[in-house]
Parts: C-alpha cells; structure tokens; sequence
C-alpha cells in the first residue's frame, strides 16, 4: 500500500468525520461509503455518550470536528514533509490508550498506520465505542487496512514494540513488562497558563475553553495559571461565566461539590464562582472543577520553574506559546510529551 493510498484513505476518513460536528448532523452525499457508515456512527456516538458520562454531545462533537479538521490532505502532507517514509517490512505496534476524553488515541493510530506498520490496539474501557467503528470506515475505504489493523481485549501478544498512555503509578507497571521492547511510555502530564494581566476579554474567554473544555480530563486543559502579583481576578471569572452552564452536569457538580467541601473543611483559603474553584498552589494536577494558581513577580522566574518541570508539563499556554483557545486542538505534529511518535515508528522499519 503506498504513502498517498494511506494519506487519502485518512483524508477520506476525516471528511467522514467532519459530518459529526454539527448539533444537527446531515449526511453528505460525495463522501465514499455514507450510505453504509453514517447512521451506524450516529449510533457509536449515542452508545460513546451512554457508556461514559464525560462523553457529552457537544465534546464529542468537538472531537469529531477536531479531527476532521486535522485530517485535511494538506495537513497530513505538512505533517509528513519532515519525514521520509519508505515502504519496508511492517512492525506490529502495540498501543495501549487512555480514555479520559473522546477518541484520545485516534494520534497513535494514524501514526502507526500512516509509517506502515500493523497497528495492535487495546482500548480503555472508557472510550471503546468509536475507534473501532472508524477503523471499519477506514477499511472500507482502504481495504488494504484490513490486515493492519486490530484491537484485543486480552493479553497483548506478538508485538514488535508498545506505546502506552496512561498515569504515572500505570507507567511503572509498563515499564515493567514492556520496557524489553522498544517502546514510547507516556506518564501524568498538564498544562498551564501564563497571564500578564494584559490579555483581553475574549482572550480570557479563549483560556475559559483551554480550563472546561472535556471537563478539564485531558493532558492539554489548562490545570493552573500563574498571574502576576497583585493580579485582578474579576475580569478572569467574568470570562469563566460563559462556561456556565457546566454546573448543570452531574458528575462534573458532584465533583465540584465534593472539591469544595474538602477545601473548606481543611481550612483553605478558595476564590470561587459557584462553578469553579481557585486554589492557590505549588502542584499542577489540579482536581475536576479546580484550577491551580500561584503568583509571581518575576516571569523569567516562572519559565526556568517550568523548563525544570518539563517532564510534568503537556503544554504552556500564553500569548507567547501556544494561542488562547488551542490547547485542545493541537496541530498533527504537536507530539503529546513532546516525543516524535512518527520518528519513533520509522526507525523500527
């Protein structure tokens, strides 16, 4: 199968995707295979949003779109130009996902299949409901896939090498049974903001979707912001406000309500909006429902802060580093932990 067969299987598989994120989805009569794939993906989301309460309609939506968009022609072909690709005897990669929020593992799998290798999957019980659906879309498209693609609920065997996603306790039970083979092991990562004080209002409405945007669950939300001394927070909560409606979930208030609680009870000094707690904090994990926070007075003190916590950081979002309003949507070359996948997939031919 060769590289453009694959690079248009993917962009056929992303204007299939683009159908699912609109509120009101229409199926498109140009897009290969509609009539058979379609409705049967209208019921995978349903299924996805019944199966995990987090998967709400309007996140998966977001994801849908995301990488719909991602899976442009024109951006694969950007992706790609930074490699050379040869046809050589495929490896089998075993990839190992999380499931903190829709279709997080879709990188890994276009990664694995775009260098030509056989891709081996085992997904988390959380987020099972969509990849192996479109990996039959992309069958259909590509029926040279056919022979590349699985997914196993048991034990991974016959593998040449492993990605895995998951925590840091995870991390240490991967590396124990698969750090003989070659292998990418992804640990806890989060990200944080850097304020001046300077941004605009609808750029602290752009960061408002970096913090709630899948509820805060994935390595790019936004967990804690460092603001200069002295920092306002009124013009900060007042761009929160148009995220909300989020009190209104279930899990996300019980979170919130348990959260507050704790604080409280411990004697903790919180900023609150009645839907999002502040607490002043050296961490970066921070819980559902809660942002971190410290100040500073010295921002080239805070980058050396973070250049030494890299390992512990996904991205850095400011108006120098990654825009307001893009951290959930990373560009195909923004590897997670900031390891090439691809260049790690083509030394194994």
């Amino acid at each position: 199968m060769q590289l453009q067969q694959r690079i248009n299987a993917f962009s056929t598989l992303g204007r299939f995707l683009g159908q699912f994120g609109e509120e009101n989805a229409e199926m498109k009569q140009d897009i290969p295979f509609n009539s058979e794939f379609f409705f049967g993906m209208k019921d995978r989301l349903q299924a996805a949003q019944h199966h995990n309460g987090w998967f709400t309609p309007e996140n998966l939506r977001f994801a849908c779109k995301s990488w719909s968009e991602a899976l442009s022609e024109a951006h694969i072909k950007t992706w790609l130009s930074a490699y050379t690709i040869k046809d050589t005897s495929p490896s089998t990669v075993a990839v190992i996902m999380a499931g903190n929020i829709p279709l997080v593992g879709f990188h890994d799998f276009l990664s694995v299949l775009i260098s030509g290798h056989r891709f081996l999957g085992k997904l988390s019980s959380n987020d099972r409901q969509l990849l192996p659906y479109l990996a039959s879309y992309l069958v259909a498209v590509a029926p040279e896939f056919e022979d590349m693609i699985a997914f196993s609920e048991e034990k991974l065997q016959d593998f040449d090498a492993v990605i895995a996603t998951g925590s840091d306790n995870t991390a240490r039970y991967f590396d124990y049974y698969f750090g003989k083979y070659p292998h990418i092991i992804r640990k806890t990562r989060n990200a944080v903001a850097m304020l001046t004080g300077d941004e605009t209002p609808e750029q602290l409405e752009l960061l408002a979707n970096d913090i709630f945007r899948y509820f805060g669950l994935g390595c790019r939300n936004v967990s804690k912001i460092y603001v200069p001394e002295g920092y306002d927070f009124d013009p900060f909560f007042k761009a929160m406000y148009s995220w909300k409606d989020i009190i209104n979930h279930t899990k996300y208030i019980n979170n919130y309500d348990y959260n507050k609680a704790v604080y409280l009870m411990s004697g903790m000094d919180l900023l609150d909006n009645e839907f999002l707690l502040l607490k002043k904090d050296e961490g970066f994990s921070s819980p559902i429902s809660v942002v971190f926070w410290e100040s500073y007075t010295d921002a080239s003190e805070v980058r050396a802060t973070l250049a030494e916590q890299r390992d512990h950081l996904q991205c850095i979002v400011s108006i120098d580093d990654i825009p307001f309003g893009e951290g959930q949507t990373p560009r195909l070359w923004d590897y997670a932990d900031g390891v090439d996948t691809l260049s790690f997939l083509l030394k194994l031919s």
